[in-house]
């Protein structure tokens, strides 16, 4: 049975358009990674947003502190904040919330 275009619409805005989420607890369970590392990871959970669309969200998260950023050999490398694993606490909280609603 396919998706309905509703399911459909509901994955992508789980996933790709909260990448934040995935990203974070990534980088939490382990060390510093690239963005490249990052996207792999992210498609190892069968998560596959587009390259531009990683690199966009990891600036983003930089610029509003969620995630920091450390240089090794010229290469920059993300991990997360205090702050970074405090919103994905809070974030797994609004979705525990939504599964005692439905059920």
């Amino acid at each position: 049975m396919s998706e309905t275009k509703a399911v459909q619409r509901f994955k992508r805005k789980i996933t790709v358009e909260n990448l934040w989420m995935y990203i974070i607890k990534i980088l939490a369970a382990g060390k510093p990674l690239k963005a490249y590392e990052v996207k792999k990871k992210l498609e190892e959970l069968d998560i596959k947003p587009a390259t531009i669309t990683v690199y966009i969200v990891l600036y983003k998260m930089t610029r509003e502190g969620l995630l920091e950023t450390v240089s090794l050999g010229g290469e920059t490398l993300y991990r997360p904040t205090e702050k970074g694993l405090k919103a994905l606490s809070e974030a797994k909280n609004i979705l525990e919330w939504a599964r005692r609603i439905l059920g």
